[in-house]
């Protein structure tokens, strides 16, 4: 049969990339055996991350940028999105696997005139079963590059299954989800009709319909939104602001997925809202877990266990407190972003502790940041809770830098986000 002779090659490519993985794959000290940092020769680090790590049968692979192996960036982006895939590639290659193996992706541009022609290189790339992807417009990336992709790729080609709900086009670069073992990563949903990818003028109704085209593809797996573990929520400065109460309205209370709500600078296509997360197909292997110095959410669990897998909402260094009283006793207390990282690491810290995790459970992080300009100061603070052998990173900052003066008095806005993604016995 064609899928016989499909696995038997991938086979083969597997056996020709045996050599690049033991000459790069680098053991963690104290990891369990199945969790390896994966780091080509050549690589140059900008920041305390691994290139990648695999975890189990996952391997989570940091932003990749358009410069190559000796930080010359090209001077088109067709070029700068081509190198970044390359990078992503050496990467996935290092780890034993091809990118037939990558299941999501997340695309970051700064110019969302772009996308057209990192749709066309993509193509290039993945000419088959493409993974699923979700693309976002933002501010600004590290280094000034004007692309990053990060990936998340599966070891076993005979568990990946790509997921189509009816009426899906088939022209689509990009699956609208893909079935890994138990897990399924899922595309971006927009608020746009699927067949004609016409956008509602209410951005309240574009909600609901992105909602609406999640439930699809989550329904074409044989799944529902119990399933979900985690949703990435992303919005411009025009979605509407009845988004959490939309959004609740589909998930349980106090039992909802973990969360990161990202305001960004542009969505393709025009929309306003935008969903991608990762759901399990097994309810039993889905526990969500919360911290006790934390309230039940209509919108978000501080973390989800999937399996083996945690997954944590993004937490910026809001500090807890009773809420009774006039002054509340809680907010952001700390105007630097040293201050403020730390504030963030512990408040994570809580989550992962809650599930009898660590830090050195982590595999995966997703850093949002207010102003690029500050990425050195941030990783000088970050680079104290991951001493050696770092989660792989994603690193953004999705829109403009906000005022940064007081609020009311004495606290103040948020620099810095940080998501995790943790396994239990990594490491």
């Amino acid at each position: 049969m064609r899928r016989d002779a499909l696995v038997t090659g991938r086979f083969i490519n597997r056996i020709l990339l045996a050599a690049a993985v033991f000459a790069s794959m680098v053991a963690t000290p104290g990891a369990g055996a199945d969790t390896r940092v994966i780091s080509p020769p050549g690589v140059r680090l900008v920041g305390p991350y691994s290139p990648g790590v695999f975890a189990g049968d996952f391997l989570y692979v940091s932003g990749q940028g358009g410069r190559n192996g000796d930080g010359q960036l090209p001077d088109t982006i067709e070029g700068q999105v081509r190198q970044a895939l390359l990078n992503l590639k050496a990467i996935v290659e290092a780890g034993g696997l091809t990118l037939e193996h990558v299941v999501y992706s997340q695309v970051y541009l700064t110019d969302m005139a772009h996308h057209d022609v990192m749709d066309r290189v993509w193509r290039e790339f993945f000419p088959a079963a493409p993974p699923a992807r979700a693309v976002v417009g933002v501010y600004r990336l590290p280094t000034d590059i004007a692309v990053e992709i990060n990936a998340v790729a599966y070891r076993d080609l005979g568990r990946r299954q790509p997921i189509r709900p009816a009426g899906t086009p088939a022209s689509l670069s990009w699956s609208p989800a893909i079935l890994a073992g138990n897990r399924l990563f899922l595309s971006g949903s927009l608020g746009a009709d699927l067949a004609t990818g016409r956008v509602p003028d209410d951005p309240a109704a574009q909600v609901q319909l992105a909602l609406d085209n999640m439930r699809l593809t989550l329904a074409a797996a044989g799944m529902d939104f119990r399933h979900m573990v985690f949703v990435n929520p992303y919005l411009t400065g025009a979605a509407s602001r009845q988004m959490n109460a939309i959004y609740a309205r589909h998930f349980e209370f106090g039992n909802t997925p973990a969360r990161a709500t990202i305001t960004v600078t542009s969505l393709p296509g025009g929309n306003t809202i935008q969903f991608t997360g990762v759901a399990i197909a097994d309810l039993v292997l889905r526990r969500a877990f919360r911290p006790k110095n934390m309230r039940p959410s209509a919108t978000a669990s501080p973390c989800v266990m999937a399996d083996d897998t945690y997954y944590c909402s993004a937490k910026g260094p809001f500090t807890p407190g009773p809420a009774e009283g006039p002054d509340h006793l809680q907010g952001i207390w700390a105007s630097t972003v040293e201050a403020q990282v730390r504030q963030s690491m512990r408040n994570l810290l809580d989550g992962l502790e809650e599930a009898g995790l660590t830090l050195a459970s982590v595999v995966s992080a997703s850093v949002y940041l207010d102003d690029m300009n500050d990425v050195a100061r941030m990783n000088r603070v970050y680079a104290q809770y991951f001493p050696s052998s770092p989660p792989s990173r994603t690193t953004v900052a999705q829109v403009a830098p906000a005022d940064r003066g007081p609020r009311n008095d004495d606290t103040f806005p948020g620099l810095e986000q940080i998501s995790l993604v943790a396994v239990r016995d990594a490491r």
